[in-house]
């Protein structure tokens, strides 16, 4: 689950920064005072950054709360910059639901994040 997972955060990454750009572009225009476009990217760049580590996290707890802290810092802030493109809002839902999981697959597998590593 957590490479599928954080497959699918760095394909959204290309999709969630181009439009970011797009509306940061549209703010721009509009001269509207709204920051969507800019939280955006940073929402992006977290979820790169969240599915990299989810990538490279096999057996390691700090590596898998390390992913859960991105996503969470992900929906945050996104949710709290939601302007006049509503998008955002969704790719912050969608980064609480990535963070849900990943505390879900902690507790679900804390038994082998307990056990000694034989080498």
């Amino acid at each position: 689950m957590k490479k599928v997972i954080g497959i699918i955060s760095i394909v959204l990454f290309v999709l969630v920064s181009f439009q970011s750009c797009a509306a940061g572009l549209g703010n721009a225009i509009s001269n509207n005072k709204e920051a969507s476009g800019s939280a955006g990217v940073i929402l992006a760049i977290f979820m790169l950054v969240a599915g990299i580590v989810a990538l490279i996290s096999k057996y390691s707890k700090g590596m898998t709360i390390t992913a859960i802290v991105f996503y969470l810092l992900a929906f945050v802030i996104g949710i709290c910059n939601v302007g006049h493109f509503k998008d955002l809002m969704i790719w912050s839902i969608l980064n609480l639901i990535f963070g849900a999981l990943f505390i879900f697959h902690i507790v679900k597998n804390k038994d082998k994040y307990n056990k000694p590593k034989s080498e």
